[in-house]
């Protein structure tokens, strides 16, 4: 089975060049002040990836000024929504950009993953990733995991991402338990909050290639 990865929040060249050598289907960029993971899309830009790796921006709750300026500078093919985007603003950013959208469903209960099928028409993947708890300042990158059984027998209205506390320690425990054919990663490949290893992006990709 072959599982795509995703390599998030990414902010210098040695890191992006790792997951580009590891095979990461797609990159992922972080256009969020509060994050420690934040770039600005002109670094972004400076990045350089091969035409079949997908560069993803990651967003919250972003207006269509950011969009136009981080799409258009960071080459970007694609836009994460991990805010309060209802379907309505997602199928606007899809008409308006033309770009790839993703939109991060937060999930906690069995509950939670019905949100996903709100966006069918108006979102092209959904990732699920980790609830974050009541008061944190980010949505996610908090490296928190989900109960990955939640998904067993759920059929997903979309194509799909898993996200949330992954590493090269349990992608594999991620993938059998869940059926997941692409992974997001991003502080499961960090030495420290926002700071990614090279080494460690290598090993998850290495990981993830064996499934």
């Amino acid at each position: 089975m072959t599982v795509q990865a995703k390599i998030c929040g990414l902010s210098t060249p040695e890191t992006v060049d790792a997951a580009v050598a590891g095979g990461a289907s797609h990159v992922g960029f972080v256009f969020f002040a509060p994050s420690l993971r934040d770039v600005a899309p002109e670094r972004a830009g400076s990045f350089a990836t091969p035409p079949q790796v997908g560069r993803v921006g990651v967003f919250v709750d972003p207006d269509d000024d950011l969009l136009a300026h981080a799409i258009a500078t960071a080459r970007l093919t694609g836009v994460q929504l991990h805010g309060a985007e209802p379907p309505e603003r997602a199928a606007a950013v899809s008409r308006r950009f033309g770009v790839e959208v993703w939109k991060a469903v937060p999930v906690r209960t069995r509950a939670d993953l019905d949100v996903a099928a709100r966006y069918r028409g108006a979102a092209d993947r959904i990732l699920y990733d980790a609830k974050p708890p009541a008061g944190a300042a980010l949505p996610g990158g908090l490296g928190l995991r989900f109960d990955w059984r939640l998904l067993d027998g759920f059929a997903h209205p979309l194509p799909w991402v898993l996200s949330g506390g992954i590493d090269a320690a349990n992608v594999a425990e991620a993938v059998a338990v869940t059926g997941a054919r692409a992974i997001d990663v991003s502080s499961g490949v960090e030495d420290a909050p926002g700071v990614k290893s090279v080494d460690k992006i290598a090993a998850f990709l290495q990981a993830a290639a064996r499934l």
